[in-house]
């Protein structure tokens, strides 16, 4: 009892159990099921959920009913009952009837409610994302894919909600199932996809908007946690969010960087991806990530501290494969290096030169220079030769030339003025534009 005569309630942390499988087919390049778990473990941290132990089994193939062996199943029930664990997370997406199964296997309580949370890593990163989120678009898509995972897992959900009253995977919509049947769940998903479209209209209209402004675009890219937070900072002053933990950012974020040569461009910060990413987040934020499908250059960030890069670096190149921005132009950057020492260091930065790129340390603004420079080198180098006939009386578009152009050569005739000038593709089309196609 605290001083007044109030009391205050405080929910202990979960405790977590984390199983994994590792099927013998593991992906190719990927750091395998210890590396998995650990990042398993992280995410359960920035959930809020404290991890008291693991389990794993190697199988051939997962089990038809608990994904997992009978056997095993008998381990983590009583690992459960000796680590007191609150829930039982799986690295492996689980189908609904397999989560069933395991929540009785594991144990019922005296009504017949199961006395453990089962969940898998979708739900863990969709309960991350629920916490994450602020803006409204971030808030309806989550929502969104929360329905979208939960409505095949309703029938679970009905049976015993009412005993758990919060926790991890218990945020967001998951709290008011009880309320709901199957019909409203389908029109409550139906009102935020066309909610979202709403946004996503005005999303549309403000990048159009960004579109009529002659500046390029440059968007970062990058497995969750690889540092692109501290890198727009470094490079824009912007006052953004910097965490150590994962998925610190999800709300998109535009600043102004100014260069030499390209002048000024956009820099946009967008949520970071990673290993086993549930489709109905990458389906519910296809429209934020629509940012990066229409940047002029993208900026893959790449924690070069971390063993398991290269198999982040091909999780990044599939999801962007997956919305549509494979084929956008590229720019590695080889972040953290300061956590890199000696032979580790350089080899490092001869990867980067390698492939192109730049490596650098945002935190400590090792390489910023450098990386500057690439950015406008790649930047100018779209800059294209264009004349254009202006009339006197469109005084403004020649001023536009003047200042978001570089200005070759300018002579008049009677009727108006004819210039040279290099510019951006997307400046010369708009300046096409304003003088109707006559040029």
């Amino acid at each position: 009892m605290s001083r007044g005569g109030t009391h205050e309630v405080t929910r202990p942390r979960e405790r977590a159990l984390l199983v994994g499988i590792e099927l013998g087919r593991t992906k190719e390049g990927y750091e395998g099921l210890e590396g998995s778990l650990a990042e398993l473990a992280q995410l359960c941290r920035t959930a809020g959920v404290t991890v008291v132990g693991q389990s794993s089994q190697r199988r051939a193939v997962p089990d038809v009913r608990t994904f997992v062996g009978k056997g095993k199943v008998e381990e983590i029930r009583q690992l459960v009952a000796e680590l007191e664990a609150d829930v039982v997370v799986f690295d492996d997406p689980l189908a609904p009837a397999q989560q069933r199964n395991l929540e009785k296997d594991i144990g019922l309580g005296p009504g017949g409610d199961p006395t453990v949370k089962v969940i898998d890593r979708s739900q863990l990163i969709l309960d991350i994302f629920a916490q994450r989120a602020h803006s409204l678009e971030g808030k309806l898509q989550v929502e969104l894919a929360q329905l979208e995972y939960l409505t095949p897992r309703l029938t679970r959900h009905w049976t015993h909600l009412s005993r758990i009253k919060a926790g991890v995977a218990m945020r967001g919509p998951g709290e008011t199932q009880l309320e709901v049947d199957r019909r409203r769940v389908r029109e409550r998903i139906a009102m935020l996809r066309k909610r979202l479209t709403e946004v996503s209209r005005t999303r549309r209209l403000h990048r159009d908007e960004r579109a009529e402004v002659p500046f390029p675009t440059v968007a970062l890219v990058g497995y969750t946690n690889a540092g692109k937070s501290t890198l727009m900072r470094r490079l824009t002053g912007a006052d953004v969010l910097i965490d150590d933990m994962l998925f610190a950012t999800l709300d998109p974020t535009v600043r102004r960087i100014d260069l030499p040569r390209a002048g000024t461009a956009l820099l946009s910060d967008t949520v970071g991806f990673i290993h086993k990413l549930p489709h109905q987040l990458v389906e519910a934020f296809k429209s934020t990530l629509e940012e990066v499908r229409t940047a002029d250059l993208l900026l893959h960030v790449v924690d070069a501290s971390n063993d398991a890069r290269a198999s982040h670096m091909a999780v990044v190149r599939d999801v962007l494969a997956e919305i549509g921005a494979a084929e956008r132009p590229t720019l590695l950057v080889l972040n953290k290096i300061d956590r890199l020492e000696g032979a580790a260091r350089e080899a490092a930065i001869l990867e980067a030169q390698r492939d192109d790129g730049v490596a650098v340390s945002a935190a400590e603004d090792l390489g910023i220079a450098a990386l500057r420079g690439r950015i406008d080198e790649l930047l100018d180098g779209r800059m294209t030769r264009a004349e254009f006939r202006v009339p006197f009386e469109r005084g403004e578009v020649l001023a536009r030339l003047h200042r978001h152009g570089s200005v070759l050569e300018c002579r008049q005739d009677d009727h108006a003025t004819h210039v040279t000038a290099l510019v951006t593709p997307k400046l010369a089309g708009q300046i096409r534009k304003a003088l109707g196609g006559v040029c």
